[in-house]
């Protein structure tokens, strides 16, 4: 994507993200002009440059571990913000030298922060089953070190008003990318896969947007713990295997996959506790690889079937969107799916696949400035359009 020259008169603003995938920090930088008439502020966005830069491993190995330990202590949830405050600042700083800009020029950043959980129903084993969501963030000291102001916090509001505070890029890609005659679906494969399906603009339908299960979180720890690598990136390994099917039935009747909308999920619910109470200990490691290629396909695919939406066209966008052998399979089911659908490329959009998300995080932080709301209700089921986040001033 080719990088678009800052003016003065610009509205700069900045999205950060890092997702459940742990594969690095996102930076992107947009130019989002309001419109007096426009809520959308479709017309209105552009691209401007962006960083992907990946986690140092003792930031990503802490991370980690707040993500899978049952209790966490306030000494190292305060270290992790710390580290990820001042890489992002690092990061900003870097984009800002490259762009020639200076804080001032920036109106806010969005901060999506690190999530650690996100359970929207409680715990369900509890007798009071109170919803939380948990990103690990330090807006005031991002304000501190940058010099701009930080919107942080978007997913509480939502939740507060009874949404699942999940999927949230759905309202951007609707303001971006929905078209006048037919239905598009964006697909966003990090740790999880979420699904993006946009009506027609002339059309009555809402916006569809869910998590239809893992993308790849369960492919990297696998892999992790057993090639010694975080991550697989073209799915070489998963690719050398073979599918059992026996484990894909017994992994895809798992309850998230039957739940109704709208729904959401995270580690929570798939993680490798949850993968070996489904083994029997025989397989090859390998062939267990892509059998969890194979569910993130799978999963993917029925979860669009069901919605019963026929699209011009899926764009994969996130880490997962890199994998070839993940695209491969996946282009395969789709074009044997009751609705065959096409992939398409994020650059076809104009717009980069891994800073997509970043993307809209810094127009949520415009939404916030604005005092626009930020969440769909068809897509997070909350009782109203909420504006998200807190703004933290510099």
């Amino acid at each position: 994507m080719t990088r678009r020259p800052c003016t003065p008169s610009m509205a700069l603003y900045l999205g950060l993200m890092t997702g459940t995938s742990l594969d690095g920090l996102d930076v992107a930088l947009l130019d989002i002009e309001p419109h007096q008439d426009c809520i959308a502020l479709r017309e209105h966005i552009r691209f401007i440059d962006g960083l992907d830069l990946p986690l140092p491993d003792p930031l990503r190995t802490r991370l980690w571990r707040l993500m899978h330990e049952d209790h966490a202590h306030f000494r190292d949830l305060a270290a992790a913000e710390q580290a990820l405050a001042e890489l992002a600042a690092d990061a900003i700083r870097q984009l800002l030298s490259r762009q020639r800009l200076e804080p001032k020029d920036i109106r806010a950043i969005g901060s999506h922060g690190q999530t650690i959980e996100h359970r929207p129903h409680g715990f369900s084993d509890q007798p009071c089953q109170t919803p939380y969501t948990l990103q690990l963030d330090n807006p005031s000291l991002l304000a501190e070190l940058t010099g701009i102001p930080v919107v942080a916090d978007f997913r509480r509001r939502d939740l507060a008003a009874g949404g699942q505070a999940a999927p949230l890029a759905p309202a951007f890609h609707s303001a971006l990318f929905a078209q006048p005659d037919q239905w598009r679906g964006l697909l966003n494969l990090g740790g999880i896969a979420n699904l993006t399906l946009l009506p027609p603009l002339d059309s009555q339908a809402a916006v569809i947007g869910f998590d239809t299960g893992p993308a790849n979180c369960l492919l990297d720890a696998w892999h992790a713990r057993h090639q010694g690598a975080a991550i697989d990136p073209q799915g070489s390994w998963a690719a050398s295997g073979h599918v059992i099917e026996e484990l894909l039935d017994r992994l895809l009747s798992a309850d998230y996959f039957t739940r109704p909308l709208p729904k959401s999920t995270g580690r929570e619910d798939f993680h490798l506790g949850w993968l070996e109470q489904h083994l029997t200990g025989s397989e090859a490691p390998v062939d267990v690889q892509a059998t969890l290629l194979s569910l993130t396909v799978e999963s993917i695919a029925r979860a669009l079937e069901h919605t019963g939406v026929s699209l011009a066209g899926l764009t994969p966008c996130g880490g997962g969107a890199r994998n070839t052998a993940l695209m491969a399979a996946l282009e395969q089911r789709l074009a044997h799916a009751s609705h065959p659908t096409g992939l398409a490329t994020c650059a076809s959009l104009g717009w980069n696949a891994d800073l997509l998300e970043a993307s809209a995080f810094a127009w949520l932080a415009a939404r916030r400035v604005l005092e626009r709301p930020g969440n769909l209700i068809s897509v997070t089921g909350a009782r109203g359009p909420r504006v998200l986040g807190g703004l933290y001033a510099r």
